[in-house]
């Protein structure tokens, strides 16, 4: 059964621009439908969760997703909103590169049913590879003006720019390429429409504007808007760099924290976009959060919800578990079953100070650990009054003056965790 897709992505504030007539057209039954990824990394980031989720969509309303990769594309460089050309690739990289995607795609696409609604991953070296120069522009090129291309805004904004040396050849025929790519799938496919970000929609028009002069056909286009943090700054960074989705490049801990710290605008914009809660189910959420924003409903379900999704249920309960080992409450047994990268995340900016191996051979005293050896408290005497006070952990555990630490003690055989109250803490490694 087919259902309103244009309608589902509206309320959810995913449309930007929509080509007259796309609508109806996908009413009419099952459609095929692409978007493109760039294969430069071996992992998708956040940035790219949002054309994910409208192909998941597309699927989830009767419609057959194409994912395409850009190898051929990702050769060359695409100039929307780029002011310097990108790193070429070579093609073994760009096909480990398509594979490590894929994966991360069928968390959200079924790739592998017997449905006729069933995605795809195509490549586009694969039909672009065998193409001669003389061949591309004499049975491509001539069908698009130079005015045409330079009318462009992706283009005309790379040429006006100050900050820019300008745009090689190579970039400029990058819409040519892509526009080809529409018409290779309108083709081979009965791929009928090209979704992307808004952006996007020069180049994706270039390849409506190729269907209908070489294939006298007809291609649709819809792009969503871009991304935007409301506290302006960009969306998908944080301190360390891009959100990745392979959990070696982000931790699912710190990928789970990246949507807990959403600003309440943000979650509530978000949790539309990168979950596949219903209307009712969101509105509810968003009426419990305006009631106890302090409890922050919104930001704990789209992060429990995304991280479901990109990671696993077991993923997600651990990043839970790190997070209580902060925030809430934790125990020691807690503390070590995280592994080594979580337990780093979990603890990253706290003071830390190295201690020899040695030292636990013989068993760490407590003064020692808290003030001579690390420098945690400022002399012996105060290491003193917090034992007596009751006021220090290891690992999560209160322990007395007398306490001895040992290798025992360590976690994943290497850190110490120390704790003066609920909130101070600090990190022991061992060489």
């Amino acid at each position: 059964m087919i259902k309103n897709f244009v309608e589902e992505l509206t309320w959810r504030g995913m449309i930007h621009t929509v080509m007259p007539g796309a609508e109806d057209h996908l009413m009419e039954g099952m459609k095929s439908a692409y978007i493109g990824f760039d294969p430069t990394a071996d992992s998708l980031h956040i940035g790219n969760l949002v054309p994910i989720m409208i192909l998941a969509h597309y699927q989830r309303c009767g419609h057959k997703p194409v994912a395409l990769v850009g190898g051929a594309t990702g050769m060359i460089g695409d100039p929307s909103g780029k002011s310097n050309e990108r790193n070429l690739l070579d093609e073994k990289t760009l096909r480990h590169n398509q594979d490590s995607i894929k994966k991360q795609l069928a968390h959200f696409l079924d790739f592998e049913s017997e449905a006729d609604n069933a995605a795809v991953l195509v490549n586009n070296y694969d039909w672009m590879k065998a193409f001669s120069f003389l061949e591309f522009i004499r049975d491509v090129g001539k069908h698009i003006t130079v005015n045409y291309m330079m009318a462009k805004d992706s283009v005309k904004n790379r040429i006006s720019s100050e900050s820019s040396e300008g745009m090689s050849f190579t970039e400029f025929t990058y819409q040519l390429v892509q526009g080809y790519d529409f018409l290779h799938l309108y083709k081979e496919n009965n791929c009928t429409l090209q979704m992307g970000g808004s952006d996007q929609w020069g180049n994706i028009t270039t390849g409506t504007e190729l269907i209908r002069r070489i294939a006298g056909g007809k291609g649709y286009a819809i792009t969503c808007p871009l991304i935007t943090k409301s506290d302006g700054s960009k969306f998908g960074k944080s301190e360390g760099g891009n959100v990745w989705l392979d959990a070696k490049r982000t931790s699912p801990y710190k990928f789970y924290q990246y949507w807990l710290n959403s600003s309440d605008d943000d979650a509530e914009k978000y949790i539309k976009i990168f979950t596949f809660l219903t209307e009712e189910e969101i509105n509810a959420l968003i009426e419990e959060h305006k009631e106890a924003p302090h409890a922050r409903v919104l930001q704990k379900r789209l992060a429990e919800e995304i991280t479901k999704l990109v990671h696993s249920e077991a993923e997600l309960e651990n990043a839970i578990k790190a997070s209580n080992i902060l925030f809430g409450k934790s125990t020691n047994e807690d503390l070590k079953q995280l592994d080594e990268q979580t337990f780093l995340d979990v603890f990253d900016g706290i003071p830390q100070a190295e201690v020899s191996s040695s030292d636990l051979e013989t068993g760490l005293d407590m003064i020692g650990a808290l003030a001579a050896k690390t420098n945690f408290l400022k002399s012996n005497g105060e290491a003193r009054r917090a034992l007596k006070e009751n006021s220090i952990s290891v690992n999560k555990q209160k322990v007395k003056e007398d306490y001895i630490i040992t290798e025992k003690d360590l976690i994943n055989e290497k850190f110490l965790l120390l704790q003066r109250g609920r909130r101070n803490y600090f990190l022991i490694k061992i060489q």
